[in-house]
């Protein structure tokens, strides 16, 4: 993914490290990175959003167990699914 705008930081690379950003496992440098690319890319933004609700969702349902990829992989596409109605609603409103 990319939103075509000129980073210090690549789109693909922060997604990678998202997980870890939202567990706090990155080092403070790279969590600065990362969320200084999250402040100036709005693409990343709202995937990160959607993987922030993933692992919300995931820990409400699963507790401390771990949750099957299938299940990760279903609440994402969910969750995209709905990001992309309300954003197409909200633009359709302007």
């Amino acid at each position: 993914m990319s939103c075509g705008d000129p980073h210090d930081t690549d789109c693909r690379e922060v997604l990678a490290e998202v997980y870890f950003y939202l567990d706090l496992e990155s080092t403070d440098e790279r969590r600065d990175l990362i969320r200084h690319h999250l402040d100036e890319c709005s693409p990343c933004l709202r995937e990160y959003g959607i993987e922030q609700e993933v692992k919300a969702l995931v820990a409400r349902c699963c507790g401390g167990e771990t949750a099957p990829t299938e299940l990760k992989a279903r609440l994402r596409s969910k969750l995209a699914d709905l990001v992309f109605e309300q954003e197409k609603h909200e633009f359709l409103a302007e």
